[in-house]
Formats: structure tokens, sequence, C-alpha cells
């Protein structure tokens, strides 16, 4: 089907769309889950445009799919939320509020609610109920991050499917025919991105995440040998990359498995920074298995607390200096 050719990968749940779309055996509820930049609401745009299509098969060109290109389709209802969270209102002003009434121009109503793990309890509590009785007409698709933080009785209700990761090569041939990028970068932001597609066409065209790069792997490497006074004075210079936190801690765990990679094997194939395998060699010497494990953990608590909306320099503060403290073996 046409709304399908872009994507790639993912194959067994375009596969299974496909059929459903054919078959007219549509789900009232799916979930797909799969970590930021797998492809979650492309391919659930997907699925809404090849059954919203005029011709069924997502055409690109009749008016329903461009409708649907514009985000301007009236049976096509992307879900938002102003706060972090997913509040009750949220879903009883944009679903509960909507889905009985019927269809405007198509033969479904269809809601896309991202990040539907940020769903509270009440939020949660409401949609369960729709999801109880749903009307013959209304298709909800769930898109998570992590589907473990949705309830047991939402999960229940939907068709589960979970994205992974792009082969390599299937990745640098589409990067290559849709991008103008060097064949150098694209590869590097690929091996960056571990399989994620969302992610390595983030990195090719942010200009600032190779400028922050270059910053964190120069402090990253002298760290253990910083005063705190140090420490503290790069921390708040970390202040300007606030909306690019996440790439900055992308970064360092990909740093420290490359050290952990050549703590290993020995082996600079495996690599994702093989230009610095000098430096990273050095570091390997000194810092221990369980240092590296230390923190790849804390690196991961990082998220965590931001995403709980912990301090941003109390969480970035803690990070550096367990780095810091176990960086180098005394």
């Amino acid at each position: 089907m046409k709304s399908f050719e872009r994507i790639i990968g993912h194959k067994n749940i375009v596969f299974h769309f496909e059929e459903a779309v054919r078959s007219g055996k549509i789900s009232h509820a799916y979930l797909l889950s799969g970590e930021k930049g797998s492809g979650k609401k492309t391919v659930a745009t997907a699925f809404a445009k090849a059954l919203l299509c005029e011709h069924h098969d997502g055409c690109g060109e009749c008016q329903s799919c461009l409708q649907i290109e514009s985000e301007n389709h009236p049976d096509l209802i992307y879900v938002k939320h102003e706060k972090y969270d997913i509040r009750v209102d949220d879903i009883r002003e944009q679903v509960n509020g909507t889905i009985f009434t019927k269809p405007y121009s198509s033969p479904y109503k269809i809601y896309i609610i991202d990040d539907a793990e940020r769903m509270n309890q009440g939020a949660s509590n409401a949609l369960l109920k729709t999801l109880e009785e749903p009307p013959e007409y209304a298709i909800i698709l769930l898109l998570a991050n992590n589907k473990d933080k949705i309830m047991d009785t939402i999960q229940s209700r939907c068709v589960s499917m979970a994205l992974g990761t792009i082969a390599k090569k299937e990745m640098m041939d589409y990067l290559l025919k849709y991008t103008d990028a060097s064949k150098d970068r694209i590869e590097f932001c690929v091996d960056f991105s571990l399989g994620n597609l969302g992610k390595a066409k983030h990195y090719l065209v942010n200009e600032k995440f190779f400028d922050m790069m270059n910053e964190s792997l120069r402090i990253v490497q002298y760290l253990n040998d910083m005063e705190i006074y140090e420490v503290i004075s790069y921390l708040k210079s970390l202040n300007q990359y606030r909306e690019e936190i996440y790439d900055f801690l992308d970064i360092l765990t990909a740093w420290y498995r490359d050290v952990l990679m050549l703590k290993t094997t020995g082996s600079v194939n495996h690599l994702i920074f093989k230009d610095k395998y000098t430096e990273l060699n050095k570091q390997e010497i000194y810092v221990s298995f369980e240092g590296i494990t230390h923190i790849l953990d804390e690196i991961s608590k990082t998220r965590v607390r931001l995403d709980a909306n912990v301090n941003f320099d109390v969480a970035l503060e803690l990070l550096l200096l367990t780095i810091k403290e176990n960086g180098k073996v005394w």
C-alpha cells in the first residue's frame, strides 16, 4: 500500500496493518510501543491514511490523503496535551466528548494518542471506559515509549505491537536517497542511533548536536581530573543545551558504551566513536568495569529524574559527580 512505502523496517507490523485494511478486520484499539524516534507516529499515520483514503491504499492524491498530510482531516484526531501529563480533561474533551459523534466524511473516526504512558490515573480511567464500549467506527491508536507504564486493563483491550530497531543497510540506503548529507556523516548518525531512524534523522540535520558532542567529549575525557568548581562551571554551561539534554545523555551513553566495548573486546570494529580510538583507549585503561557500570546506571537514572521534572541542575550535578568519582581507578 502506498501509505506504507516510505516506511523502512517494521515489516511484520506493516504487514499486519496492510492485511487489516484489505480484510476490513480492524481492531478498536492498538498499542504501538518503542523508544522515541522508532517510528510509532509514522506507522500509525500511515495506517490511518490507508483506512481513510478514498482508494483504500493511502494514495497520497485524494482529498482525504491531502487532508491527512496537512493534519487537517476531520476524522483523524491527534490528542494533544499542554502539561507533561495527559490529564483527565484532555481525554474527556478530545476523546470521550467527541467519539460518539459519527465520522464526517469517512467510514472510521481515528484517534492517535502519542506519549500514552503519560496518562495519569484519571485520564487512564476515562479512556478505559471508552475502550470498554467504543462505537463501531472508532479506532484508537496509543503510542508509548514505555508500555509498562500503561494500565494493564488498557493494554488488555489493545492489539499490542512493539517497534524494534532497523538494520544499518536499510537506514543507510534510505538516508542516502532522501538527504544530501555526506556518506560519512550518515554512517556516523546511523551507528550512533543504534537502529533508530528518527534519532538518526534528528542528529543528521542538527548542527547544535555536533557542537554539543565535540564539547561533551572534550570534557568527559578530563572530568575525573577536574576540580569541583570546574565541574560546577561546566554544569552551568549545560543550561544552553536544556532542549537537547537527552541528546547529551545519548552522547555520554555512547562514549561509555565504547569504553566498555573496548575494554571487553579490544576491537575498534564495533565502536561508535572510531575516530576517538586513542582517547577511548586511554580512558579504558583507567576505568574499571564497576566504574563503567555505575556511570551507565547513573545516566539511566538521570533520564528518569528529568522525566519526573527533578531540578535540572541537581540531576546533572549528580551525574557529573558520579562520572568524576567512578571515572578513574585510584
